[in-house]
């Protein structure tokens, strides 16, 4: 009995640890981070790179502001475009569609998630942004299609798997009793679905929308392949940008030996890990307050 007890607590500990070391890798990454940040800030106060629109590196102006903007601008638009179509999508497959053709999408849907984000962008140059060319003179708003909105189609497009699948699977979850009473009380299909289904899978659709959310934030090569990559604040969604992890991805191999342009690019990484966390702290925080309404 004693080495039974002796073997939990280890078992016990062992995870512990695990767990341990697996948040103190965020730990270790913002700390490095930081630290290879501290020339730019030493240079530049975090405010003035924080609210500078002016990007020169070889005249030392380090300017974050089009950056930030330009990434949460197209990543905003991939969820407005993204979010009431997969919903829909997913109460569709999950409570209207047959059990074949639920099956069928699953299939679509999983080969979605997997092809590579170099596709999504080639794709997106081919189709997308003459699409999105034609859009702006239907509109007279003159535009070369690289823009805002090509990248937030791209990314609606690329984070609609995930919404989906984790959806459906959070609706089939709600007990099909639940359903059942529903209709007994004399209301249509889409009001149960509405008030009972959707109400009690609220907790769960939520972290599907998290998760579309975070892949958007740090989505980046087809993202750089379509989206412009100008470094100026965007005054329309047919205006170019440059989101931050473009900027790393076009920028840091070539950077390293310029130290002062190096220490940026890094400090450009801290900044997206602080707005994606700080975006999962609260998604979090408010998933708590719906479950325990």
């Amino acid at each position: 009995m004693h080495w039974r007890r002796l073997k939990d607590r280890i078992a016990g500990k062992s995870m512990l640890l695990a767990v341990a070391f697996a948040n103190s890798i965020v730990i270790l990454i913002v700390l490095g981070l930081f630290i290879k940040s501290m020339p730019i800030l030493a240079n530049k106060s975090i405010l003035h790179l924080l609210l500078s629109s002016s990007w020169h590196p070889l005249k030392g102006e380090y300017g974050f502001y089009p950056f930030i903007i330009g990434t949460l601008e197209v990543t905003g638009i991939a969820m407005i475009l993204a979010v009431p179509i997969c919903l829909l999508s997913a109460i569709y497959l999950s409570e209207y569609a047959h059990r074949r053709f639920r099956e069928l999408a699953r299939v679509v849907i999983d080969i979605m998630a997997a092809i590579p984000s170099v596709i999504y962008g080639l794709w997106g140059v081919i189709v997308v942004v003459p699409f999105v060319r034609t859009l702006g003179k239907a509109l007279d708003t003159p535009t070369t299609g690289y823009s805002l909105l090509a990248g937030g189609i791209i990314l609606a497009i690329m984070v609609s798997p995930i919404i989906i699948s984790v959806s459906m699977e959070v609706l089939r979850t709600v007990p099909v009793q639940a359903r059942e009473t529903a209709l007994a009380l004399g209301t249509t299909k889409w009001e149960a679905i509405k008030h009972v289904v959707l109400r009690s899978a609220l907790h769960g659709i939520f972290s599907a929308i998290v998760l579309g959310f975070a892949r958007a934030f740090g989505e980046t090569i087809a993202v750089l392949m379509i989206v412009g990559n100008v470094p100026k604040v965007p005054s329309s969604i047919f205006d170019p940008a440059y989101p931050l992890p473009a900027l790393l991805a076009n920028n840091y191999g070539e950077m390293m030996s310029i130290p002062l342009y190096n220490s940026a690019l890094l400090l450009s990484a801290l900044i997206l890990l602080i707005v994606v966390g700080v975006f999962n702290i609260t998604a979090h925080l408010t998933l708590m307050r719906i479950e325990k309404r």
